[in-house]
């Protein structure tokens, strides 16, 4: 209402101001629309600023609905890390990788070697500790938008890797019992005497400080590291309490990978399960984000958004259209009395057309104006997870908020002109094809 009364307002005296500077340009159609309009009286503007109500509205509608769509998104790809992920206690047997990285759909892959319960110095705290590729993980955390970091920060040097063995990781038979070279494994082993650089979330960074840590990975392997940068999310670990170091400063048994993160388009669970054997935990992005839309409150709310959205634009065409045909018989006259002194049907065309558009385009602005308003006022007081997301209590990275869409601000507003140039033309054309002595005669009556 506040918007509405404020165009109201202001809209005759900006199309008078606006008239004058366009007197002064060669041509008269554009003057006389900017005049017209300008002198147009108060009741014919106001259905226009109906308008704003169903635009709002839908810009409002269609921001709930994209802020559900994309928490139910961030949801399921902050539980998967990526399209898909596979997931062993014991390391993965190489061939399942080769044969999984293969698979139809499947378009990359990254491993890494998670180490669930680990533990610090004094043995008191637990975290989750991923030994990753820096260079492909820093990659698919660009990408999924997980806790981005430069590849280069995890990158141990060379004093750091002269500790770990010099087989590759990944060619390490998973079933093999040869220990680190020239290194007994009775009890744990070392990765080198370098400190590693990792990146850690915001809590494992408060608690191992700025100075190097000592951590045992689960299976004996001690690591010293110094956080380098701090990430709320990351691919490799669900949870909020993790640390990645580069996996080829580890000794090489422990380095062998124990989870694949799978890159693609649509890839089948069905058959990565089948090839992934029953040992692995499989989850797929498109199956976790099928889990939240099929409850009552779910798909109740969508519906009742939908049918505002559409229920608006409905609502914001009819408005369009009776204010169009109401002023329809005094434009025809308009016409035939100009045609009589030498305009063309190409003018009359641009003369409706450019004598509504100073109408409908601030309707359809402040309609933008309004609903962008509405939703950052409301914003923070809606919260959608309980919207969005069947159990919202378990969901990673904390609530979905409401935040304005652009495409539902913009697209109403769109086709609102369209509508209005597309009406305007469409009378000037019929108009066109009527004789003007009708015309004449309907003006005299009026």
């Amino acid at each position: 209402m506040i918007t509405a009364l404020a165009v109201a307002r202001l809209l005759p005296a900006l199309l008078r101001l606006a008239a004058r500077p366009a007197g002064r340009l060669r041509g008269l159609v554009g003057h006389l629309a900017l005049a017209r309009a300008g002198r147009a009286p108060g009741p014919a503007v106001l259905p226009l600023l109906a308008l704003l109500v169903p635009l709002a509205t839908a810009a409002f509608g269609g921001s709930v609905l994209a802020g559900v769509e994309q928490a139910r998104q961030d949801s399921a790809l902050r539980e998967v890390g990526a399209d898909a992920r596979v997931e062993t206690v014991d390391p993965l047997p190489g061939p399942v990788a080769e044969r999984l990285r293969g698979l139809p759909g499947v378009r990359g892959s990254t491993s890494a070697a998670v180490f669930h319960k680990s533990d610090t110095e004094d043995g008191r705290r637990s975290l989750s500790v991923a030994a990753v590729d820096p260079e492909p993980y820093a990659a698919l955390a660009a990408r999924s938008g997980l806790g981005a970091f430069p590849a280069s920060a995890l990158e141990a040097d060379a004093a750091s890797r002269s500790g770990a063995d010099s087989v590759p990781p990944d060619s390490v038979p998973p079933d093999s019992g040869r220990a680190d070279s020239g290194r007994a494994d009775s009890g744990g082993t070392e990765a080198g005497g370098a400190v590693l650089p990792a990146v850690a979330s915001p809590s494992v960074a408060d608690l191992l400080g700025d100075g190097p840590a000592l951590l045992r990975l689960t299976g004996g392997t001690t690591v010293t590291v110094r956080v380098v940068a701090v990430r709320d999310l990351t691919p490799a670990v669900a949870g909020s309490h993790f640390l990645l170091v580069d996996r080829s400063a580890l000794p090489a048994k422990a380095a062998r990978p124990n989870l694949l993160l799978l890159s693609g388009e649509r890839p089948d669970g069905d058959r990565i399960r089948e090839v992934a054997g029953e040992a692995a935990t499989v989850l797929v992005r498109t199956e976790r984000l099928a889990l939240h839309v099929d409850s009552p409150l779910q798909t109740g709310a969508e519906r009742f958004w939908t049918a505002a959205v559409l229920t608006g634009a409905l609502y914001a065409a009819l408005a369009l259209v009776l204010t169009q045909l109401r002023a329809a018989p005094e434009r025809a006259a308009l016409l035939a009395r100009l045609r009589t002194m030498g305009l063309t049907r190409r003018q009359g065309r641009r003369l409706l057309v450019l004598e509504s558009l100073p109408q409908a385009l601030p309707a359809a602005l402040g309609g933008v104006l309004a609903g962008w308003a509405t939703v950052r006022l409301l914003a923070p007081g809606v919260d959608l997870t309980a919207v969005a997301l069947r159990v919202s209590g378990t969901t990673p990275g904390g609530a979905a908020r409401l935040t304005p869409d652009l495409p539902s601000l913009l697209l109403p507003m769109a086709a609102v002109l369209l509508l209005t140039v597309g009406i305007a033309a469409v009378q000037a054309w019929w108009t066109g094809r009527r004789g003007s002595v009708a015309e004449l005669r309907v003006g005299d009556q009026r």
